[in-house]
């Protein structure tokens, strides 16, 4: 098939939603599909055309950018030029996914979107914002889609944007052969600084808003015997490094910055567990919690929708609640106290994302691929 993946930002922009179109993307080639990938660009050095991880990648100028959201409704001509079996688009960031609907409308091709999060907008008319959106342009989106994914249940069930139309579920997958608990993380522990026995709180995602950063160097104050190493860039790496200077923590705080993909599962290696402390909807999954898993770490996820359908509580890992550094701080202490029950919950990550759910039946890999995808 020739399947056209639209997806507001990707390669080499990171990000989850960019993450996922890559993942899904190289398995649909490895299976014998012929997957364009319709992306932005405001950057004028990245080529309009490029072939990358087997895809062939289409870069369409925004006009401009609002809110990480790209403007270039020049994505409606390119996609309308494409022959097409499939078009499948992403969001959010919206917009890009409101051009691909609004073309398959036009030519009568098959419309599939994969709802990432709901939309939120960060400031004093955030709501009004948001409101507007999702009964105008949000709505023609997902009204002409053929099929709606969402990632998980408890999103599909309190999204007021999809949970009417019937969504399915299909979880993220990861890449069990890539993260594994046989890699090494020495190299990354010397790299920064890290003793061998000094134990080590690991983040990945980036630096924005609704990761919850600051309730995370909050709560790193409680957890004085530990390293926090946090990967990853972005708007408030800057202001997350003042907040560690001032909470008198920058000589635990390490921040990794940037790291290139290939070098991430010696980062999920070197550490001791992983914590996702989000706060926010814009987060309805969590795939680095799942990398973690497949990597034999336990994990602390806040619990808010989405995010905690990936564990269960006290098996693979613990939950916290949003927006408290003082039980995330207390349920990080719990788990590097106790080296037995992390090392059990590390393997009962790893059997929980070998383990396809019945519904969803492991799609067999063709014999030349040597690697496998699992679904939590």
């Amino acid at each position: 098939m020739r399947i056209v993946q639209v997806c507001p930002w990707f390669h080499p922009h990171v990000g989850g939603v960019e993450s996922h179109v890559a993942e899904l993307g190289a398995e649909l080639v490895r299976r014998g599909h012929d997957v364009i990938v319709v992306t932005s660009a405001r950057d004028r050095e990245l080529p309009e055309r490029e072939e990358w991880g087997g895809m062939r990648i289409r870069r369409v100028r925004a006009r401009a950018v609002w809110l990480r959201t790209p403007i270039a409704p020049a994505t409606k001509a390119v996609i309308g030029s494409m022959a097409a079996d499939v078009v499948h688009a992403h969001s959010p960031p919206p917009l890009t996914s409101y051009y691909a609907a609004k073309t398959c409308s036009r030519r009568g091709l098959p419309f599939v979107i994969t709802y990432h999060a709901d939309v939120e907008v960060p400031s004093l008319f955030g709501p009004l914002v948001e409101s507007v959106y999702r009964h105008t342009l949000e709505q023609s989106t997902i009204r002409r889609a053929d099929k709606i994914i969402v990632t998980t249940a408890t999103y599909a069930a309190t999204s007021r944007a999809v949970w009417r139309y019937n969504p399915v579920v299909i979880p993220n997958a990861v890449d069990l052969d890539r993260y594994r608990p046989g890699n090494q993380g020495r190299v990354v522990r010397k790299r920064h600084g890290i003793g061998e026995g000094e134990s080590v709180v690991l983040f990945v995602g980036r630096m924005v808003d609704h990761k919850g950063i600051e309730n995370l160097l909050e709560a790193a104050r409680s957890v004085a015997y530990a390293k926090f190493l946090l990967v990853g860039g972005g708007p408030e790496l800057d202001p997350a490094r003042r907040l560690a200077t001032r909470l008198g923590i920058a000589g635990r705080i390490v921040f990794a910055g940037e790291v290139p993909h290939e070098d991430l599962p010696e980062y999920f290696a070197a550490c001791d567990m992983f914590v996702l402390p989000s706060v926010s909807r814009l987060e309805a999954f969590g795939i680095v919690a799942l990398e973690a898993m497949a990597s034999g770490k336990p994990v602390v996820v806040t619990d808010i929708p989405g995010v905690r359908e990936v564990i269960t509580d006290g098996k693979e890992g613990l939950l916290a609640d949003p927006v408290n550094p003082e039980d995330l701080a207390l349920k990080m202490r719990v788990l590097l106290a106790d080296d037995r029950k992390r090392a059990e919950m590390g393997r009962a990550g790893r059997e929980t994302v070998e383990r396809a759910p019945p519904a969803f039946p492991r799609c067999p890999t063709p014999p030349t691929s040597p690697r496998r995808t699992a679904f939590p």
